[in-house]
């Protein structure tokens, strides 16, 4: 009885192993999947994403490799590098909108503002054509209106009274080929044809003699007043008309070649709002202004009731030639960097991604869209620069342009104070100043040492000058040291002739731990050039 009691007690205790090792078994087996699933695709240099390895391990700066997964690379969709998911919740408390980018023609008008100034095609400067003393004033000052033929002035001039003379002597002597030329001469001398014709019937020699306006319009920078002693060099007034006037206007140097003489312009003026002046451009000046790199353009309005005064302050609407059809969005949406144009897209589903374009025309609205969009495409108009700020950080373009090596140094010279020595392993801890041909910043790190490289003088807290190598692998190496602290002469500079370039001086990488955490808590492991983070935590174009 005891011996198949104990057989069956047996079996069913193995029976009951056997489960637990199956679930055992089982849980096991799923969670190798989950961790499959989430096993890091690679592993990228915190400083530098371009350097990628396949397992963990130290950067050439000295600092943690951290893992890229397949959720950071697409956000969880396959979206391409660059794609971001974010919540409806998140969406709507971030105040997205969207447009769809449309095929049209970019309108033409383009705004500016002007000024106001007299016409001078028909300015008149007045001049004294002999030497003489101004005996009587007839305008008293700036802004008096004159008529043509109106008295401007008497002037006593002994050159004018010889010339008097000589027409009499000319004419009692009865010669006609004397008397024309007395007459021509006193003409030349800006004496009047009436003023000769009352010499010759007075017989009578005037010793003041008034000079009259040569076109009607106002006073203009009057320089003489009575008993001035004047000469023919001298510009004694002008006399402008107001019935026309210019208007002068400046344009951006970008829209210098959407406009063309001829084309019309409207004008608009604050004290008069409800008033608009037509008219048209006659004349596009030929050179730039070298401050503030704007074309000036000139219009010609009519001021018959002299509304328009010259120096008022105007606003200007030209319409110019309309642009071809092209891919058109809202200006709103275009994110403008130094090298660079972006747009967010959207993708639906809360996916969004930062991407490149290239930009035509810009209009008051839109902007003109040459390549990266087609029409139907879906861009973001409002909280676009969160999204392409994280956007960025796994994006498949370069956030500040061409970031290869081949146009940088192989090696540099860079002032460095020795902060720990462990000559066994060959490895120097340096506290070094920035390396703007590397786009370093000041900070601690680990090099290693090139063998034959002199230590013998070295000591904590020695400010040295380094010579780093970087080779194809990107790693870097201290291929020599000047004890003195001095950059040898004739050596390649890199790096302190720029210092003021870099805005990243201080920070220390030297105790970063593998979560990418340095010993201050922040966490430099997604830092991109040119991106900051602020208080919110979201990253920001500089």
């Amino acid at each position: 009885m005891n011996n198949p009691l104990s057989t069956a007690v047996a079996i069913l205790a193995a029976a009951a192993l056997l489960a637990v090792g199956y679930g055992l078994g089982s849980r096991d087996g799923g969670a190798g999947d989950d961790e499959n699933e989430n096993k890091p695709l690679y592993w990228v240099a915190p400083m530098d994403p371009n350097y990628r390895r396949d397992g963990p391990g130290k950067s050439p700066m000295g600092m943690d490799l951290i893992p890229v997964y397949a959720e950071d690379r697409s956000g969880g969709n396959d979206a391409g590098p660059g794609a971001v998911s974010i919540s409806p919740e998140v969406v709507n408390n971030l105040g997205v909108r969207t447009a769809k980018a449309r095929i049209g023609r970019l309108p033409a008008t383009i705004r500016t503002v002007g000024y106001v100034q007299y016409d001078e095609d028909r300015m008149a400067h007045i001049h004294s054509r002999v030497e003489g003393w101004i005996e009587k004033l007839h305008v008293k000052a700036a802004g008096d209106p004159v008529q043509r033929g109106a008295p401007l002035y008497d002037i006593y001039s002994p050159e004018l009274v010889n010339a008097q003379e000589e027409l009499l002597l000319a004419a009692g002597r009865d010669n006609a080929r004397l008397l024309n030329a007395a007459r021509s001469r006193l003409s030349a001398l800006s004496f009047s044809k009436q003023s000769i014709d009352n010499l010759l019937r007075r017989r009578s020699v005037q010793r003041s003699v008034t000079m009259y306006a040569p076109n009607s319009g106002v006073v203009d920078n009057l320089q003489v007043r009575e008993g001035f002693f004047v000469k023919p060099d001298m510009t004694m007034m002008g006399i402008a008309p107001l019935d026309s006037v210019w208007v002068v206007g400046e344009i951006f140097e970008r829209q210098y070649s959407q406009v063309r003489v001829g084309d019309r312009v409207e004008m608009a003026l604050d004290y008069l709002p409800q008033r608009r002046w037509q008219g048209q451009i006659d004349y596009i000046y030929p050179s730039l202004n070298q401050r503030t790199r704007t074309v000036q353009i000139r219009a010609r309005f009519d001021n018959a009731d002299r509304a328009l005064k010259p120096n008022m302050y105007a606003q200007l609407m030209i319409d110019s030639a309309a642009t071809e059809h092209a891919v058109l969005i809202p200006r709103e949406a275009l994110i403008r960097v130094a090298q660079q144009s972006r747009v967010v897209l959207a993708l639906g589903d809360g996916r969004y991604k930062s991407i490149a374009v290239g930009v035509g025309r810009i209009g008051e609205r839109e902007v003109q869209i040459t390549d990266g969009l087609t029409a139907g495409d879906e861009v973001v108009v409002s909280a676009q620069f969160l999204l392409d700020s994280e956007s960025s950080k796994s994006s498949d373009f370069l956030r500040m342009g061409d970031q290869s090596h081949s146009a940088q140094p192989d090696r540099v010279w860079v002032i460095a104070v020795v902060k720990t020595l462990a000559l066994e392993s060959n490895t120097l801890t340096l506290a070094h100043e920035p390396v703007p041909s590397w786009k370093w910043p000041a900070m601690t790190m680990d090099f290693s040492l090139q063998s034959g490289v002199a230590t013998a003088e070295l000591a904590e807290g020695q400010r040295i000058a380094i010579l780093i190598e970087r080779d194809s692998d990107n790693r870097y190496e201290v291929i020599d040291i000047a004890a003195d602290g001095l950059i040898p002469e004739n050596a390649a500079q890199g790096s302190s002739a720029d210092k003021e370039d870099m805005d990243h001086s201080g920070m220390d990488h030297s105790g970063m731990d593998r979560s990418g955490m340095d010993r201050s808590g922040m966490d430099h492991g997604g830092a991109v050039e040119g991106v900051s983070s602020d208080d919110s935590g979201h990253e920001q174009l500089q």
